[in-house]
């Protein structure tokens, strides 16, 4: 973590000096959030996103062969279809 200083206009101080006592979190704490939310949100969802794909299929069965998978999933009408 680094340490750096901020000129901030007398409303946005009062702002959040007010959510500082409500919420019982640090102004430092505050801006530090609202830095994430605006500019790191996305990489954020990107990696939670990333997160919650990990093990998804752990409880279904091994595919063996997946060239046969994908072969067996493309046979059917929509071939005939597309052959006319």
């Amino acid at each position: 973590m680094r340490r750096t200083q901020l000129y901030l206009e007398d409303d946005a101080w009062k702002a959040l000096h007010v959510r500082s006592k409500m919420s019982g979190l640090s102004i430092s704490e505050l801006v530090r959030q609202a830095i994430r939310e605006r500019y790191l949100s996305p990489a954020l969802q990107r990696r939670e996103a990333m997160r919650a794909l990990v093990g998804i299929r752990k409880d279904l069965p091994e595919m063996e062969d997946a060239e046969s998978y994908v072969r067996a999933l493309r046979r059917g009408s929509r071939l005939d279809r597309l052959k006319k």
